[in-house]
């Protein structure tokens, strides 16, 4: 129940502040080493427009590329020889870790991306026997090219004919990801991009419940959260009324695939899944991982990659070169330099900046770091975009030639480059979700020209689980001439 009186909360407000307090100082190490004065005064925001810029400097500073934030019990490192030693020699010794698991367990579940062990396992060579099927494979492209074809292109080209129409490409990325996501995995057309621009309560709720299960980590105490759950108040009274709404989705999802009665016939994923299972919390789970999975990932790539094409237009003449000869068969893995353009686009914008596991035993990384048991230990992908000893002098440039050799797409070490993750936990929709970015980055610079509204420097994030400009991108876009010439 709801604690609804003003003056009763306020009060609560009050003592719950205190109590934190005394928690805060009686729990936490005490530490006075300039990197947590800097964290716990927000110093480090006088400089830096980003958290996570702030933890680049520090890596690029550090010796060994790993720091500590004593006051976070969390151990940073952008150092790729420690990455492979945690997610793939030492594997069984990282795992995600029941903090993690709490601080997302009212919002994912016991998903894929929340869960270690014999579930894990399960969920995993389920996705990965369904995903790896031609028929899936097949059906996924059917939904991408619909959903561009159909939605996009014409979504887009209504605001090219508007004078001064200005669009925000983060949303309408949003959008299009959120529609490809429900239709290919659940057989749900959520229709977000239609012309209109329908305001979604669902996706709207997914965003809260997002931004809200993140922030919990950011808390000095995992008691703090806890509390304000339990007396459901603040910010835990908003998570726990959107994972409500997320909630209804799913089971009215669940509940639709359910009538269709046999799955053998069924394309979607949902009802692959729901072949092997009829668990409704299980199912849930799959549902909201799935949703995470295949949709702000994607939408964020695309925002950073667009941000960073409409400040290189000789990238996207080579794209459109490229494009001019066509991909043999029409077959996209063959256009290699589009390939490099999206690899390079995610280096330095990754939609997961950060990944947390836990250590179980007391371990030594591979660089000398003594790592307790206990300790939260974090690989930085952004960080490691922007290291010199990985990337050479010119780590901070959009060069996408990086990842060619003789005009041929080559893929570094995915412990160099764990956008999407590396060793045991490498991300099952990888190759998915490139056919998704560059099915789009290919339709939208053949037939647009794309110029940011006002040019940014430098993006600021929100929080949240994925990457998110703070703002939007707003753009201004126009036909292409050529393209208008012919018509």
């Amino acid at each position: 129940m709801a604690i609804e009186d003003p003056s009763i909360i306020m009060v609560i407000l009050v003592l719950l502040s205190i109590f934190f307090t005394l928690i805060y100082f009686t729990t936490r190490v005490h530490c006075t080493c300039e990197i947590c004065h800097a964290y716990i005064t927000s110093s480090w925001s006088i400089q830096f427009d980003n958290l996570c810029d702030w933890y680049t400097h520090l890596l690029k500073n550090s010796p060994t590329k790993t720091i500590h934030i004593h006051v976070l019990h969390n151990t940073i490192t952008s150092n790729h020889q420690s990455v492979e030693y945690m997610l793939k020699t030492q594997f069984e010794n990282y795992p995600k870790g029941k903090p993690f698991s709490a601080i997302l367990g009212d919002f994912l579940g016991n998903g894929i991306f929340n869960v270690d062990g014999d579930s894990w396992r399960f969920q995993r060579k389920m996705a990965c026997l369904e995903l790896g099927k031609m028929s899936m494979r097949s059906h996924a492209l059917e939904v991408v090219k619909h959903e561009i074809d159909r939605r996009l292109i014409p979504l887009v080209s209504s605001f090219s004919q508007k004078q001064n129409g200005v669009l925000d490409l983060q949303d309408v990325f949003r959008r299009f990801s959120f529609d490809v996501i429900c239709k290919f995995s659940f057989g749900y057309d959520p229709n977000c991009l239609d012309k209109s621009l329908p305001v979604s309560e669902l996706a709207m709720s997914f965003d809260l419940a997002s931004k809200l299960s993140a922030q919990r980590a950011m808390t000095p105490s995992p008691l703090v959260w806890k509390i304000k759950r339990i007396l459901n108040i603040g910010s835990e009274k908003r998570l726990k009324e959107s994972i409500k709404m997320v909630n209804t989705f799913a089971q009215e999802v669940i509940r639709q695939r359910n009538k269709l009665g046999s799955c053998s016939t069924h394309e979607d994923l949902l009802s692959r899944f729901m072949a092997s299972t009829k668990d409704p919390n299980y199912l849930r789970d799959i549902v909201i991982s799935f949703l995470l999975a295949g949709r702000d990932t994607v939408a964020s790539a695309l925002t950073g990659l667009f941000w960073l094409l409409a400040q290189h237009p000789v990238v996207i003449t080579a794209i459109r070169a490229e494009a001019l000869m066509g991909p043999p068969n029409g077959k996209l893995h063959e256009l290699h330099y589009l390939q490099a353009v999206v690899y390079e686009g995610m280096r330095l914008f990754p939609p997961i900046q950060f990944n947390s596991k836990f250590c179980q035993k007391d371990d030594t990384f591979p660089d000398g770091t003594f790592i307790k048991k206990g300790t939260r230990v974090t690989y930085h992908p952004y960080a490691m975009g922007r290291m010199e000893t990985i990337w050479g002098p010119d780590c901070l440039s959009f060069k996408p030639e990086r990842w060619l050799k003789d005009g041929v797409f080559y893929q570094e070490t995915p412990f160099k480059y764990p956008v999407f993750q590396a060793g045991h936990r490498m991300c099952l929709g990888k190759e998915m979700a490139l056919v998704e970015i560059k099915s789009v980055v290919l339709s939208l610079l053949q037939r647009f020209d794309i110029e940011l509204v006002v040019p940014i420097l430098t993006p600021r994030f929100s929080p949240g689980l994925t990457a998110n400009f703070t703002g939007g991108l707003p753009v201004r876009v126009s036909e292409r001439r050529d393209r208008r010439d012919k018509t």
